[in-house]
């Protein structure tokens, strides 16, 4: 919006107002990064993942819990995988003092090390996890994400009620 209103100025007037931040769509994209891979446990934790929970729902009650187990040492190990190559491309960026391409040079070991601590805490739960279900518990994802849809249709249930024998939305 700054932007905008600095080239309105300058066609208008001939100069600029100063309003431009630079490199702000670096910073945007930094921090949108981060977010998103700093909020990867929490997110397992509230069953906010994708989960193919159609074919474990369909599996015989005895398969349901080594599946899960696989579920989750195949998540684990993906995880695992990805924090190990990350590791080692923020050590070779703070090595190599890689900076960005923007107008503010940043150096991109900085939000490569938020992607690196999101993934390792992600691993961490993923293997809380496995341990809960190794232990016999029901993994914490289940019940709240699943539990999702079956709160959405007593929702929908209640808009829609029967008075004087029409149905009516509240």
């Amino acid at each position: 919006m700054l932007n905008l209103i600095d080239r309105i100025s300058t066609l208008l007037t001939g100069s600029a107002i100063g309003l431009t931040i630079p490199s702000y769509s670096d910073f945007t994209g930094f921090l949108l990064a981060a977010a998103s891979f700093m909020a990867l446990a929490y997110s397992l934790r509230e069953g906010a993942h994708i989960r193919v929970s159609l074919i474990i729902g369909h599996l015989p009650k005895k398969l349901h819990r080594p599946a899960e187990i696989w579920c989750i040492l195949f998540g684990m190990s993906i995880s695992l995988y990805f924090s190990w190559y990350i590791a080692k491309l923020t050590y070779e960026s703070f090595t190599y003092n890689d900076l960005s391409s923007g107008m503010i040079a940043v150096p991109i070991w900085i939000p490569q090390t938020a992607l690196l601590l999101g993934l390792i805490v992600l691993s961490i739960a993923l293997m809380d996890e496995l341990a809960a279900v190794l232990r016999g518990n029901v993994p914490s994802y289940v019940e709240k994400g699943e539990g999702l849809l079956a709160k959405e249709n007593q929702q929908d249930q209640s808009v829609a009620e029967t008075r004087g024998g029409r149905r009516c939305l509240r």
